[in-house]
């Protein structure tokens, strides 16, 4: 059966996209641990992180890096959390997020029925830091 993350790699289901490449996207997550929690997720659906070709679990993570960049740049965070769960959908995924301490990792606390306004601010501010680092979120290349 087809993941709820590939239908909304496939437009099937709607998406706050802030990063596409040929391997890997990046979305926001619907119920954030902190605004700008982004997901960070390979095109190719696999189940397990563990299981995913090497080469592409290289791509994650190097994407999951940029991310961590970003929501640290636009919501000046000390940190930026990580955390590979798996368990609430079966395809790989990342989360990421700005942290200022260990309670922000904690996803009890996470938001429900954040307005669409609030969304579509954290998606915009997360285009705009990867553009301030070089990076077009619409394909992954570089800004010149």
């Amino acid at each position: 059966m087809t993941s709820v993350f590939s239908m909304i790699i496939d437009g099937t289901l709607p998406g706050r996209f802030v990063y596409k490449d040929e391997q890997v996207v990046a979305f926001l997550s619907i119920e954030p641990l902190k605004p700008g929690h982004t997901l960070v997720v390979p095109r190719q659906e696999v189940d397990k992180w563990t299981e995913l070709p090497s080469d592409v679990w290289a791509h994650v993570s190097e994407v999951s890096q940029l991310l961590g960049k970003a929501v640290c740049r636009a919501w000046d965070a000390p940190r930026a959390g990580n955390i590979i769960a798996g368990f609430d959908v079966p395809h790989t995924h990342v989360h990421i997020f700005p942290a200022w301490e260990m309670s922000d990792y904690d996803f009890s606390k996470a938001a429900h029925d954040v307005p669409d306004a609030e969304m579509d601010d954290a998606a915009e501010k997360i285009r705009t830091a990867l553009a301030e680092l070089g990076v077009n979120w619409r394909d992954g290349s570089k800004l010149s």
